[in-house]
């Protein structure tokens, strides 16, 4: 049986029995996760399950890992509820119509139809696939930072980059669902190769691992983003160097993101983001630079307020705000 994954709620309220729940899966470069959400956007107690992905794992222990998690929030369903809908969000690039996903730190899935595997496990239900970026800008417009505003764009740092897209109130997917994938759009003065087979991409430069790569081939002796974010509490130069390269990447892309979509706010979620609060200093830096455009200046960046159940609830909120989806 799935483990479920303890975590503190969005909101103090509990579904009543009979509300209509969503499911909602987030499949991401290292873990994919469900939990059933309320049409309030919060989290059912007890019904969050979480298990690994990566880039190792070969296509059919990727299967059983979202086959664990969807069974596993599936138990916590309570006596006379009803479930409304399946929220998928996965990381791109995905295929919306033919529900295929494509994530490019899951080599092993390229075009896997993850909306007919969630079919399988869950029959007889409405399945909604979203990429992930829009997900998490769906949660910040429902209950987040972001909450009412019209037009936004939502961002995930972590082992990748995405984002997701609102403009005048509506979700902007476009034609294949990959609208705001903001972690491949090139940033000034780098030539770090992507995955994705560009160069000098954001997720190249300012992702959580590549940042961290970067930082030792400067020298820096740690391993991951928790020891950058220590040996940039402890002053150490080169995770200083690092974090200001990643966050002024970030600034960048987001100017010009804002230049050309004319954004109000950018929410920023996800593992990486809170590396250190300085991280927001760096970004509004490359936003800065930008100094002759007034409406791009007046963007403001704000953390997610969601901490790590953004996600989660962003999917929710794909059948339970599917209005904003038409």
């Amino acid at each position: 049986m799935a483990q479920n994954v303890a975590s503190p709620q969005v909101g103090n309220r509990l579904p009543y029995m009979s509300e209509p729940l969503a499911l909602a899966v987030d499949l991401g470069g290292t873990k994919v996760e469900a939990a059933l959400v309320d049409s309030a956007g919060v989290l059912l107690a007890g019904s969050r399950v979480r298990r690994p992905t990566g880039a190792n794992r070969n296509s059919e222990e990727l299967i059983v890992s979202v086959r664990e998690v969807v069974a596993g929030a599936m138990e916590a369903i309570p006596a006379g509820a009803t479930l409304a809908g399946v929220g998928a969000g996965a990381a791109g690039p995905i295929q919306q119509d033919q529900g295929l996903v494509s994530p490019l730190n899951l080599p092993s899935w390229r075009n896997f139809p993850l909306a007919a595997l969630l079919a399988d496990c869950v029959p007889d239900t409405a399945i909604t696939l979203r990429i992930d970026g829009l997900c998490i800008t769906l949660a910040e417009h429902w209950v987040g930072a972001a909450k009412g505003i019209d037009n936004l764009m939502g961002m995930v740092v972590s082992t990748g980059i995405g984002g997701g897209v609102i403009l005048d109130g509506r979700a902007a997917p476009g034609p294949t669902g990959n609208a705001g994938h903001i972690g491949h759009v090139e940033v000034g003065g780098a030539n770090d190769e992507c995955a994705c087979g560009g160069k000098g991409c954001l997720e190249a430069v300012a992702s959580g691992p590549r940042t961290v790569a970067w930082a030792q081939a400067q020298g820096w002796g740690g391993v991951s983003g928790e020891d950058l974010s220590a040996s940039y509490r402890e002053g150490e130069a080169i995770a200083h160097a690092a974090i200001k390269r990643s966050g002024i990447a970030i600034g960048r892309a987001i100017g010009s993101a804002t230049s050309l979509l004319d954004l109000d706010v950018v929410a920023i979620g996800g593992g990486f983001s809170r590396v250190t609060p300085d991280l927001f200093e760096f970004i509004r830096q490359g936003v800065n630079e930008r100094t002759s455009f007034d409406y791009v200046q007046r963007v403001r960046i704000v953390s997610s307020a969601l901490l790590d159940e953004g996600p989660l609830v962003g999917a929710g909120a794909l059948v339970h705000r599917a209005t904003l989806l038409d």
